[in-house]
């Protein structure tokens, strides 16, 4: 857990550096207001820190200075949007996949894509088929972790404390590597050494201030001890997908998982690899989160959980959980979304501005880095009521549903890793929620961590009982 909390907390920041070494922006802030550097190299890097985080860095900036502030990464100007009415304005020319996507493939030292809009495209599309088929061909699969998980949760006593986080990690962890990358993780084993590689690739990496500064100045490469670790878990982790996608190439398999889809389309080996890294990474930590929060949320709000067991009672009686239902289960996708949004599961995404563009009266220079600052819209005032309440009927209205669309966290922007995290978490819900109370552990407070993708500070633990 220490690694992906210390993966979490460095990645925003090593890649914001890594996105403006990449493309250095205008030294001109444009009259856009904001905090001029702390420091002439850092920038205003020693006031993120002081801040806690980047999001926590951002909400206060926003509250000084409005929905469109500046600041500085280094010597390179950074602008961050913080309402949706800002947002509405700021169209990418950017044409690239995923920013999620693109910033890890910074950070793992991969070639970002600079293919054509129809190229992107093509590619889009593939992985959501790819997300679409491993999901429909691997449902008895996901079903069968989801029920493991319950049995063991059964045979626990009533006062047993579970560390949730742990397990949600391993749920997420034996569902991604196995959906993705196929029978080969069927070895707890190979999912244990999976799991050991995904972690210390990133825990090799020294504190986030430093990883700030580092990815622009080249330190990785001056600490010998440092580049090895990441050189010798990603060339692990590289040998393992080389060897499935070999494996795959030119055969056909009961079990259709997200590889075979980037095998059987027009990609290079390479782009294969690559993609199915990129997958496999963002997939297990976003579905361990969400699975981890939604159910912090429902053992905190009982007549939310109560709702939804009435609802999993309704759609499948005393019936098996079966894919066709699924979709019926409308209560439970509210839930989700409500939990993406009252967590900000992930609180800030990043848009290249590959033309002078302009937000309000501001003008936006070319190569500057805009940040979308989600925590602070997620929780706007002016744009959801009671936000800081978790209410999961609000997307009743079909305009909230609009609004949470347009931020990338439902419908057509949606990402492939956080759709694949709603489907798995959906089924183990349906699972859990049938048989089990979901209890909080009395006088314990969740603490939050702000990162890539935010996280509880410390474990949380829960206790169950037995609903029948």
């Amino acid at each position: 857990m220490l690694d992906f909390a210390i993966f979490a907390v460095t990645f925003l920041l090593a890649l914001v550096g890594a996105v403006l070494y990449l493309y250095p922006a205008s030294r001109q802030a444009a009259g856009i207001p904001g905090i001029t550097p702390t420091e002439e190299k850092d920038g205003n890097l020693p006031d993120i820190v002081n801040s806690g985080s980047l999001h926590e860095f951002l909400v206060n900036l926003h509250e000084r200075y409005g929905p469109v502030v500046s600041f500085w990464f280094g010597r390179r100007l950074v602008v961050s949007l913080g309402t949706v009415d800002v947002l509405k304005q700021h169209i990418n020319p950017n044409k690239t996949s995923d920013p999620f996507e693109t910033m890890l493939k910074s950070l793992l030292r991969y070639q970002s894509d600079s293919g054509n809009m129809s190229e992107n495209h093509m590619r889009k599309k593939l992985y959501e088929n790819g997300v679409t088929n491993s999901l429909q061909s691997n449902f008895a699969l996901l079903l069968k972790l989801s029920e493991e998980l319950l049995d063991k949760w059964l045979a626990y006593p009533e006062s047993q404390h579970v560390p949730l986080c742990q397990h949600m990690l391993g749920f997420a962890m034996k569902s991604v590597t196995q959906m993705v990358m196929g029978s080969t993780f069927e070895d707890e084993q190979e999912v244990i050494r999976f799991q050991k590689n995904h972690g210390t690739m990133f825990s090799c990496f020294q504190v986030w201030s430093e990883i700030g500064k580092g990815f622009l100045d080249g330190s990785l490469d001056k600490s010998t001890t440092r580049k090895k670790q990441y050189e010798d878990a990603l060339m692990q982790l590289e040998s393992i997908l080389k060897k499935i996608i070999k494996e795959r190439k030119g055969r056909n398999f009961s079990q259709h998982v997200f590889i075979d889809s980037l095998v059987q389309g027009n990609l290079n080996d390479q782009q294969i690899l690559e993609d199915s890294m990129i997958f496999s990474l963002a997939s297990c930590v976003i579905t361990a989160k969400l699975c981890t929060w939604t159910i912090c949320f429902l053992t905190t709000y009982e007549e939310v959980q109560k709702k939804l067991y009435e609802e999993i009672d309704q759609v499948f009686g005393k019936g098996p959980i079966i894919p066709e239902k699924i979709e019926e289960l409308r209560y439970c996708r509210q839930v989700l979304c409500e939990t993406v949004r009252t967590a900000k599961l992930t609180p800030v995404s990043a848009r290249l501005q590959d033309i002078e563009g302009k937000i309000d009266t501001f003008i936006i220079p070319k190569e500057t880095l805009v940040l979308y600052a989600l925590g602070v819209v997620l929780q706007d005032p002016s744009t959801w009521s009671s936000p800081y309440k978790f209410d999961p009927e609000r997307f009743d209205d079909e305009s909230v549903m609009k609004t949470f669309s347009l931020l990338g966290f439902s419908g057509p922007q949606e990402c492939p890793e956080l759709r694949f995290a709603y489907m798995v978490t959906t089924v183990l819900l349906s699972v859990l929620v049938r048989r089990l109370h979901l209890l909080s552990v009395e006088g314990q407070v969740i603490e939050t961590k702000y990162e890539l993708v935010t996280s509880s500070k410390e474990e949380a633990w829960i206790t169950v009982s037995k609903r029948y």
